[in-house]
Formats: structure tokens, sequence, C-alpha cells
């Protein structure tokens, strides 16, 4: 017998944060326009600054998974995060294909190597969780190594969390339907086409493939050390603003004192300007009033 059925016999069936957040959570969602969603997501967005500054003054090391279906609103996501914080103390991890090096390596080692140091937040759009997604629908990986990854992963979350290491890990989730539209939106939209790959449409096919390996994965990997929590994501705003607010609340942090800058005086002694003809400038196509 694999270790995979061994394992699931003892494995308890997923935990609540596996689910979708029920109107139960005591929770009265609030319902906001546009003009409003771009100041929930400004005053969340200092909330995140005052984050990564407690944690580089702390010397903590967070690492943050971002998975889920293409077109599920990850990357936006991330990029929401990212953009308000200091790049030298956070970083997005999105690993292409292994190379033939990587593939003769153990399978964690190009995702161990990304962890993070004191003080740095690691944000992974999509991360090992690869081989419990699209290597086992499409075949990437054998089913000895997907059985042994199922086996392995929790351990690992475990012992990174001993270490010190804080891991947080995110399933954004769509419905078929959201997620056609927005495949159809990208296929029209010049800006987004790159987006789109033989293999996202391939994975189309594979829909209830796909969602029976995500089932497999968060009742193997969804550990008390380090649960899954799921994000209704059929609405990409929404999904921003609610997931932004509940990784602010699962790191413990403190407003540390405002630091005071100084403007000092301009240097004063005689210069004189090249003439500007001797420089290239760029052409004054706009003016923005």
């Amino acid at each position: 017998m694999s270790k995979h059925h061994k394992s699931s016999k003892k494995h308890k069936k997923p935990t609540k944060s596996a689910n979708l957040v029920p109107d139960s959570a005591g929770l009265t969602p609030q319902v906001i326009n546009k003009k409003q969603y771009e100041k929930e997501l400004e005053k969340l967005q200092v909330e995140l600054v005052k984050l990564q500054e407690w944690v580089q003054a702390s010397g903590q090391r967070v690492v943050v998974i971002f998975e889920g279906r293409d077109t599920a609103g990850k990357g936006g996501s991330i990029r929401r995060i990212a953009e308000a914080l200091n790049p030298r103390y956070c970083r997005v991890v999105a690993l292409g294909v292994p190379s033939d090096r990587e593939r003769s390596q153990w399978y964690f080692q190009r995702y161990v190597n990304q962890l993070p140091s004191a003080g740095e937040i690691l944000l992974f759009d999509r991360s090992w969780y690869n081989r419990a997604g699209v290597e086992k629908v499409m075949g990437f990986c054998t089913e000895a190594e997907y059985e042994e990854f199922l086996f392995t992963c929790p351990q690992i979350e475990r012992a990174l969390v001993r270490s010190g290491i804080q891991v947080i890990k995110y399933w954004l989730s769509i419905s078929d339907e959201e997620q056609e539209r927005r495949f159809r939106a990208r296929m029209t939209d010049p800006v987004k086409q790159w987006k789109l790959s033989p293999m996202d449409l391939e994975a189309r096919a594979h829909w209830v493939d796909y969602a029976e390996a995500k089932d497999e994965m968060l009742l193997h990997t969804d550990i008390a050390e380090a649960p899954w929590f799921v994000v209704d994501a059929e609405d990409k705003k929404t999904a921003r603003l609610n997931l932004i607010s509940h990784l602010l609340a699962q790191i413990p942090y403190e407003d540390l004192p405002t630091q005071e800058f100084v403007l000092s005086d301009r240097q004063k002694r005689a210069y004189q300007r090249p003439p500007i003809e001797d420089q290239n400038w760029v052409p004054k196509r706009f003016i923005v009033s």
C-alpha cells in the first residue's frame, strides 16, 4: 500500500479553514463601490507597510503561497500587496518550468532555495503545490512522485514552521463560468494575451480533474501549522480586499515609531546648466492637465 493511502487513513477531513468562509463567521459584508474600493485598498496597503516594518524590525520570516486555477487572480492580488512594500524585503517568486538540472534534484530543492531570510516576506505565485495540481493532472509526474509529495509536503511545512518561518496558504476559488469569461476577455485583450498559454487552454478540458486534485491537496496538506484559507475570488476586487485584510490578521504586528525626515538645505554655489540643445530630450507628446 502506498504512503499516500496509509496517511489518508489517519488524516482528518479538511478543517474549516479549507472551506469558503460562511456568512456565519459573524461578519456582515460591507458593500462598496469602485471609488470606495480604492480607498479601502489604500488603507490596507498602509497597514501592509506597517506589517513589513514590523517583520523587518523583529527579524521574522514569512512565506505566503498563492494557488488557484488559471485566471483566479493570484497575480493581481500579489501585485496589490507587493506594490506598497519595499522590494528589498518583499520578494515575489514565480518559478517557471524546471530545468533538466532541477528535474534531477530533490523536488522541493528549488523552492527551498527561495525561502526568506530574517526580515523578509516571500510571495509565491504558485509554489511546490504544482505537483498536486498541474503535474498530477497533466501527467508531468508519476503516481509515485505524486503520492510521495502528499506524504512529504506536510512534514516539510511543519519543519519550516518549527524553524521560525510562518507559512500562510491561500487558494483563490472561481467558478467554471467566471473562468471562461476571464479566458475570453484575455483572448481579445492584446495587453493580457501573454497570460494565455496552450497549457492554460488545455487545462479547461480537465476542469473536473483539477477539482478532484484540489480536493485531495486540501485533504492531505491542510495542517494546523499551515492551514489552507480559501478566498472567494469570483470578483477580483472583492477577493483582494478580503485576502489582504485576512493576511494582516495572520501576523501580529505593532506600529513602530514613525521615522522623522528632515530635508537638508539645497547646496548653494554657482552652477551653469549646459544648453538644453546639447541633450537628447524625449519628445513631449502629452501634457496631463
